[in-house]
Parts: structure tokens; sequence; C-alpha cells
């Protein structure tokens, strides 16, 4: 029998994204020159239970069916790309592990749609193994359990997103306020405590699972939808009997940048479209120029502003009709640049709240091929 291998070390993991990372560990010069496969353990974090693919055997030969008689889904193998992909196979109890790879110089490409998602952690590990002529494997002993977390979508998953949103997005209506619905209790705290000022807040874990907002952009978030019959805001809010309004024009003008930043339905008919209003040069813009595709205010499919033709006239502005809009300002707001009303309708429609809400993984409308 050949010398045992020796067990990986030094495990890293780097160029992570939202669906792909890349993956080294330290051999000696002897392994790396006998090793023909790698076997890749890799599972959510929160599952508990590392390792939870590897080989049951109990020496370090692996019996795997001659040949002749593997099934399709065996003979899965990382080719000439070194990488990874797609790689997920079923559990089985003859296969001797979750992922296998031909040998391939390090770092390796790990990518696959199936079981990469995005801001998840996970835990993964590595043996070594050198397949034998009669098809069995002597394997080395498992890695240590190394853990990490996936990244954000990247600008071109947004575009993704971008696009689909785009198909759904209708026609343009006119608006000419911004409104945001809270509870009395918010107003009163915002008088007594905040000056005034209606002051950005974390946004939370809504909508897409990758979208770089979440957890990380603070902001005030406001509606514009309208109705048809009367081209007001709606009169029902599940946010709270009481309505701020403020003219279009102090959160949508030319010092002001626009970026898209989701899109998003919560197993209903209807989606919704977040955008972020960040104005030019301010923390916020800053924080979105390099992560969310900007929109070019005159010309977009969901909120635009128009510069008026003659003196005297007043800008227009106009949102989608068919999708939900959640806009996201990212400078503080003040009371005094509006006013507070009683809404006419109800504010109990909680199923339409869409705090912490997920999304449906399985709607082929808002869903891009890289996670949810």
């Amino acid at each position: 029998m050949d010398a045992p291998l020796s067990t990986p070390c030094n495990i890293q993991i780097c160029e992570v994204t939202c669906d792909s990372f890349r993956i080294m560990w330290d051999m000696t010069p002897e392994d790396t020159t006998r090793a023909t496969h790698f076997f890749i353990d890799l599972s959510r974090k929160e599952c508990g239970d590392p390792n939870r693919f590897k080989h049951r055997v109990w020496s370090s030969l692996v019996p795997v069916p001659p040949p002749q008689t593997q099934p399709d889904w065996f003979s899965w193998i990382c080719a000439q790309d070194h990488h990874l992909d797609h790689a997920e196979l079923p559990d089985r109890p003859d296969v001797p592990t979750k992922l296998v790879a031909k040998a391939v110089p390090l770092p390796m490409a790990v990518r696959g749609h199936w079981f990469l998602s995005p801001r998840t952690e996970y835990c993964v590990a590595v043996q070594t193994a050198i397949r034998q002529p009669d098809g069995e494997y002597q394997v080395s002993e498992w890695s240590q359990v190394v853990e990490f977390s996936t990244g954000d979508y990247a600008m071109e998953h947004l575009q993704q997103l971008l696009d689909k949103a785009t198909g759904s997005a209708g026609r343009l209506l006119k608006f000419s306020v911004f409104y945001r619905n809270q509870h009395p209790e918010y107003f009163d705290f915002v008088r007594r405590e905040c000056g005034g000022l209606m002051r950005p807040a974390l946004k939370d874990c809504s909508g897409s699972h990758g979208s770089p907002i979440n957890s990380k952009l603070h902001g005030v978030f406001f509606s514009c939808n309208t109705e048809f019959d009367t081209g007001l805001p709606s009169r029902d809010s599940p946010y709270g009997p009481l309505r701020f309004h403020i003219p279009a024009g102090r959160l949508l003008n030319p010092n002001i940048s626009l970026y898209f930043a989701d899109f998003y339905c919560m197993y209903t008919a209807y989606h919704y479209v977040v955008l972020v209003l960040a104005p030019v040069g301010s923390e916020g813009d800053t924080f979105c120029r390099p992560r969310l595709p900007m929109l070019d205010l005159a010309s977009n499919p969901f909120l635009t502003y128009a510069e008026p033709h003659r003196p005297g006239e007043e800008p227009v502005f106009c949102h989608a009709s068919d999708v939900i809009l959640e806009v996201l300002f990212t400078d503080p707001v003040p009371l005094d640049q509006g006013s507070v009303e009683q809404i006419s309708g109800h504010h109990q429609l909680m199923s339409l709240t869409t705090a912490n809400a997920k999304k449906d993984p399985s709607c082929k409308v808002c869903n891009i091929s890289v996670g949810r």
C-alpha cells in the first residue's frame, strides 16, 4: 500500500463573492505529485454538523461502485477550467463525498448556484485522495473545519435584478409628494428627542438576502405611489395612522443621486422596488456609488424628475405604476419641511408591511440565478 497522505493544513479562503470562493491549503511536495482528487465538504454553518458528507469508511481505502455501474450523478468531475461548478451531489450512502474534483493547481475556485447563497456562513473541510486502479480511493484525514461568509450581490447581479424590475415597472404616473406613515409616538419622539428631524435608521433585512444595503445603509423610508382613480396617495397604510407629506422636490432634484437597490415580492402578485435617494457627495452617496446601479433622474422606469421647460413652471415627478416603490432617503428629514395628517383609511393592514419581510425564493419574476 502507498504511504499515507498527509492531512491538508492551513486552509485558506479568498476571493469570496456572493456565490463563489477560492480555496487553497498546504500539501507536501510528495502529496502534490500523488493526489488525483480533492474532496470538499461544504455545509451551512447553522447546520451544526461539519463534515456531515465525509466518507463512511473504516480504513484509508474507500470502496466505490465499479465504473460500469456508476450512475451519472457520480461521474460529475470538475474538468478543464479548474472550477467546481454546480457540484452538489445527492445524499447517497455510496457517494464518497459531497463535492469531488480532479486535483488541480491551487487555489481552486468553487462556484455553484445550487448551493451558495449571499451573506451566508459556511463550514468547509477538505481531503486529498488517490484513485486506485480498481476504482477505490486512498484518502487523507479531513482537514480542520474553516468557516467563512459569502458576500453581497455584486453590481452585475444587481443589474440582473434591475433588468427584471424594468420589465415589471409599468407606465409612469405623475405624483407631487413623498409620504411616510407612522404612529403618533414616533412623531412625538422626533419632536421631543430629535429636534424635529426624522433621523436615518439602519435598513432591515427585508427583500433580497444579497442586497448590499441590508443592515448596512441608514435612511428614512418614504412612499410615493398614487391610486389610479384619484392620483393621490392611498388612504390606507400598514405603518401607522399619521402621514407625513413632503413636496417631491425636497427629496428628488438635480442635487440628488438615485440608485436601484432591490426587487422582490413576499409571496404575492405585486412586487416591490427599493430605490435610494442620496444627496450628492453625502455619506450615503459615497456608500452607494460603488455598490448600486445609478439611475438617470430624467430617464428610468421607476422614479423620474423632469426639469421645467419654461420659467415659472414646476418640475414634473413620475413613479412606476405597476410596482410598489420603497424610497430610502439617506439624510435626516426635518418635519417642518412638510406636514403631518391623519389618514382617512385603515392602518391595521399588517399583511402589507415589509418590515424584515422574506423574499419569495420561488418567484420567477424577481429572482436571479445567484441566490435569494
